[in-house]
């Protein structure tokens, strides 16, 4: 059960953001911190929000993507409440201006609480391996 509850928050994740529900993306994250390895952490909602609705573009008011996680590792601690995923991602995406291709690929690097029996983020990991044209989906910096 807790590793179906996990795997649908990945792709909840996915599902939101390809729909442009930046707001139902940032809920995911109330009570976690979110970002690229690389780059600045975000905590909780509202920042979380902030930086999608800044760096990523819409097109018809969605991005004109598709997220699909794939080779998902989920390891749960049921005593303790935690648990741990590495997965996979690979984006996809088609605009009037740039034909269906894949635009990114790379990993997320996940924790997970449980909290009152609902599991949540704790903390998003987001590596980005493979990069190619991302014109069209993210606002430069």
């Amino acid at each position: 059960m807790s590793r179906d509850a996990i795997a649908a928050l990945l792709y909840t994740y996915a599902e939101r953001l390809d729909a442009g529900d930046f707001a139902g993306v940032a809920a995911l994250f109330a009570h976690s911190t979110y970002g690229a390895a690389d780059g600045p952490r975000r905590r909780g909602s509202a920042e979380v929000l902030a930086a999608l609705e800044r760096l990523v573009k819409r097109h018809d008011s969605i991005p004109r993507t598709k997220h699909v996680i794939t080779n998902a590792i989920i390891d749960v601690d049921e005593t303790a409440g935690t648990a741990t995923s590495r997965s996979y991602f690979t984006v996809f995406q088609a605009t009037p201006s740039l034909p269906l291709q894949p635009i990114i690929a790379g990993r997320y690097h996940d924790r997970f609480e449980r909290a009152d029996g609902v599991w949540r983020f704790a903390d998003r990991r987001i590596h980005m391996d493979l990069i190619g044209d991302l014109r069209e989906h993210l606002n430069p910096r």
